[in-house]
């Protein structure tokens, strides 16, 4: 199974998270199966994004 990037990137750590909470949260994104899997990550440009499968 692939990840699925969300669409934005974020300036904090902490802005991410909160997109996560965000993510895990509300079933319109994934429908009725929720993701296994919802990580952090860091781009080489120091930028944080979300990723979930």
């Amino acid at each position: 199974m692939s990840w699925i990037y969300w669409a934005g990137l974020y300036d904090s750590k902490f802005e991410a998270y909160c997109a996560v909470m965000w993510v895990e949260g509300d079933k319109r994104i994934y429908g009725n199966q929720p993701p296994k899997e919802i990580e952090l990550y860091r781009t080489n440009r120091g930028k944080f994004g979300v990723r979930f499968r």
